[in-house]
């Protein structure tokens, strides 16, 4: 399970890893989901009703519990960043629910994915449609490139897109174009 942490909810490859059908892996998510380990994630879209990829994603609720599941250290952090960078986007999701949950307005965590692929991490949704994109980068460095999603995302949204969000490792707040920022991961706590 803690592989598909971020991932689109795939019940049949899920459950073919543990020898379970997809009906049962489908309820074992539905109890995690009660006991607050995991969560599906819904998908987004401009008009809700024709959503473009409708599987949800699943994500961890506690990023420290993953790292351990997984057997993942600090030591590995340095040597293999695209794992990190899975367990970096567990961590700013549970940031953000933890602030969409003691709001007093009402906010929505989602996520954006296209036909293309093309995908936004997480959209923060407000109950008046406004949405922000987030993007989370292991990366010390953002590159234009990475904001390629949030473009995207953007032109979709039209003008309920506020912000565009890329979060990544390093100290600086850094503009990359209309209403897009790399931002620190440090800003989450401080």
């Amino acid at each position: 399970m803690g592989h598909t942490a971020g991932q689109m909810s795939n019940y049949t490859k899920l459950g073919g890893q543990v020898g379970l059908d997809s009906k049962t892996t489908n309820r074992y998510v539905g109890i995690f989901e009660q006991l607050y380990l995991i969560a599906r994630v819904p998908v987004w879209a401009a008009n809700h009703v024709n959503r473009v990829v409708k599987t949800p994603k699943l994500q961890f609720i506690d990023s420290g519990l993953l790292a351990a599941t997984l057997g993942f250290t600090a030591q590995e952090a340095e040597r293999d960043r695209t794992r990190f960078g899975a367990l970096l986007e567990t961590f700013v999701y549970n940031e953000l629910l933890k602030f969409a949950s003691s709001a007093t307005r009402r906010y929505q965590l989602l996520y954006y994915r296209d036909v293309t692929g093309t995908e936004v991490d997480m959209v923060i949704e407000s109950a008046a449609g406004d949405v922000v994109g987030v993007e989370v980068k292991s990366s010390a460095t953002p590159r234009v490139k990475d904001f390629a999603g949030l473009k995207k995302f953007a032109a979709l949204a039209g003008e309920r897109f506020k912000l565009g969000v890329l979060f990544y490792d390093g100290d600086q707040t850094l503009p990359f174009g209309d209403r897009l920022w790399a931002v620190p991961i440090s800003t989450l706590w401080s």
